[in-house]
């Protein structure tokens, strides 16, 4: 076994049952490191141009990093890629849990699956043995019964499930993949492609650890991250999960609300993460929540994960399916104007049993509610369900209907954007998608380096692609030290457009590209506020893979070398410049609260687009690579494979 990694790929044909086994050398793990730029190169090489992103020809892959299964935080993660049935561009999704280690340990990197199943089949993987078994008995079940049957027919509680739930099945649009019940790769609509596939679940058992370069090394860095949590910018993170950012967020202006119509929400106290620790979290009436509401992923010391139980009133919830993080309790929530803590929570449940991304669900529901408080949409429309605003009851059963692709549920489980393509009536004007993905829950007219990202990210608006302003902005002071190894040393206006805040949009993104290459927790690991900084990355990487000339210049080209990958990939599918476009919503002033009358303009936007490309080394004509630019990040081949010109 080679140190760090397996040093195996597992291909699987599910049309004809077939597997291969291919045994990279050390230079493709070192050119890619894992992750989405691995997931990449096999995208590129094995999908067909104009591919549907539901038939048989698409691929998926599900990738781990030279990272993954290493005893420190933030490393247990995995990313599922494939041509996006939500957005048909590229599409790429992260997860964590435990299944990636697990996968790890039972013997490969990555995963290719190609073709489909005649019938539903799961993927067994037992220590470098694999198998398909029938699944026929497991399609139609929720994610924790698919689950609990699987354990069951394999003897071993301790195997790791990875799975697509009913609204997999069903190709609702945004479907995700779920292990654990409640740890998605949930974006993009990677759980439609696996459901096209017939592919209900993957399992896994393993018993081999991965070598690592410098066990002493490992364990002084992970101690050091035990040591400083408590000190660190995470540290109410963990406590109180990613919803203890709902307050700064109503302070400055950036809380998502009435569907993006106003960035306060006056009832935000309602659903903060606080107020979920003291009340929802499994163990909260006894003051044992810290014990048994915070869930982890392996061997992480944040246990940043809510588990939420309620066990009274109209919205009981099951701690199985984990518990609501900031997108959620903003997209079910302020989006829509709900302050029913419980409500929200329901919701989170019902898309971890089934299987969606909590994500483009909640945005498409307030997309749903805008326009029926506009007038455009009747309860003849929406199966007699009131959407006006703060509706909660309405909101729970029309998450259900999408599962389920009920009625007017099954409208609204092509995202919003097709549903407002097939309604019409001026609902175009409600969107607030970027590709045909809907945006999470911060707001581009504040941070405005966020309308770039959005705009030009290959895979739609994430809000994890890169580092957010405040970092460069009134928080300078704090991450000046971590910024100056990216190269910044001033602090820069807010709500500007700079040429040097395009530079720093450029460079986090490409951090963050590195570490979804790593296969980093970007909770844990990032440029500016996380636990461990860039320096800490490098030293990482060292550690384990035993590599010892990396440097941070190498994490951001592996960086760089995906997006160049993921722009080429679109590039091929007909996708330019034309197409990273913002909604008209976000041209049109916010109402009420600090960021009131703020907006974006668009030849400001179209001038720090002009920038962005040209940082990027891109075509500014079109936003596409250029042949000079692949062949600089060793991509030859990719220009090659599209034809480019010299």
């Amino acid at each position: 076994m080679a140190r760090s990694y397996n040093g195996k790929i597992l291909h699987v044909d599910l049309t004809n049952g077939e597997f291969r086994v291919e045994e990279p050398g050390e230079g493709f793990y070192r050119k890619y490191m894992g992750g989405s730029a691995l997931a990449m190169h096999y995208l590129l090489k094995e999908i067909p141009p104009a591919a549907d992103p539901l038939g048989p020809e698409n691929v998926l892959v599900l990738a781990l990093s030279v990272l993954t299964g290493a005893a420190i935080s933030g490393q247990s993660r995995m990313t599922a890629a494939a041509k996006s049935p939500l957005t048909g561009a590229i599409g790429d999704s992260q997860g964590g849990g435990f299944f990636p280690a697990e996968l790890k340990f039972a013997g490969f990197d990555a995963i290719v699956i190609k073709g489909k199943a005649e019938k539903p089949v799961y993927l067994w993987i037992n220590d470098g043995r694999y198998e398909l078994r029938d699944a026929s008995h497991l399609w139609g079940a929720i994610t924790g019964e698919a689950e609990a049957t699987i354990k069951e027919e394999l003897g071993d509680d301790k195997v790791e499930v990875l799975q697509i739930g009913p609204a997999g099945e069903a190709a609702v649009r945004f479907a995700g993949i779920f292990s654990m019940s409640n740890r998605a790769n949930g974006r993009t609509g990677m759980g439609a492609v696996m459901g096209s596939k017939k592919l209900k679940a993957v399992a896994v058992r393993g018993k081999k650890r991965p070598k690592v370069a410098d066990k002493a090394g490992l364990s002084q860095l992970a101690k050091w991250g035990v040591d400083n949590l408590d000190d660190s910018d995470i540290a109410g993170l963990a406590k109180y999960g990613t919803a203890e950012t709902t307050g700064s967020n109503q302070t400055s202006g950036t809380l998502p609300t009435y569907n993006f119509n106003s960035g306060v929400f006056d009832h935000w106290e309602s659903i903060d993460g606080t107020t979920m620790y003291d009340t929802v979290l499994r163990g909260a009436a006894e003051g044992k929540q810290d014990r048994i509401g915070r869930d982890t992923c392996y061997a992480c010391t944040v246990r940043c994960k809510r588990v939420v139980e309620i066990t009274k009133g109209p919205y009981q919830v099951d701690p199985h399916y984990g518990g609501p993080e900031y997108e959620t309790t903003s997209t079910f929530g302020n989006y829509c104007a709900i302050d029913d803590l419980p409500a929200i929570c329901k919701a989170n449940e019902i898309c971890n049993k089934y299987g969606m991304d909590t994500i483009s669900c909640g945005a498409t529901i307030s997309w749903a509610f805008e326009a029926f408080n506009e007038g455009k949409l009747t309860l003849e429309d929406t199966d007699g369900l009131d959407l006006t605003w703060g509706n909660a009851e309405s909101m729970v059963k029309l998450t259900e209907k999408i599962a389920k692709r009920d009625g007017f549920g099954d409208i609204l489980a092509e995202g919003s954007e097709r549903a407002a393509r097939k309604i019409g009536r001026g609902t175009e004007a409600y969107l607030i998608t970027f590709k045909g993905q809907e945006a999470p829950a911060h707001m581009p007219r504040v941070k405005r380096s966020l309308a770039i990202i959005y705009a030009t990210n290959p895979f739609g608006a994430d809000h994890q692609s890169h580092e957010h302003d405040p970092a460069i902005e009134k928080d300078f002071e704090y991450y000046t030290e971590r910024l100056a190894l990216l190269g910044f040393s001033e602090e820069q206006e807010p709500r500007s457009l700079s040429d040097e805040k395009i530079r720093f949009t450029v460079a986090s993104q490409r951090m963050y590209s590195a570490m979804d290459s790593l296969n980093l927790c970007q909770f844990v690991y990032g440029p500016a506020w996380q636990l461990y900084g860039p320096a800490d990355m490098v030293e990482l990487v060292k550690t384990v893979t035993g590599w010892e000339d990396v440097s941070l210049d190498e994490l951001q080209r592996v960086g760089e070398r995906r997006l160049n990958m993921m722009r080429t990939f679109n590039a091929r599918e007909g996708l330019d410049r034309k197409d990273d476009v913002l909604p008209q919503k976000l041209f049109k002033p916010l109402k009420g609260g600090v960021s009131d009358g703020w907006k974006l303009e668009r030849d400001e936007i179209e001038s720090a687009l002009d920038k962005y490309f040209e940082f990027c080394g891109w075509d500014v004509k079109t936003g596409n690579p250029t042949r000079a630019k692949l062949e600089e990040l060793d991509l030859g081949w990719v220009a090659d494979q599209l034809g480019m010109d010299g």
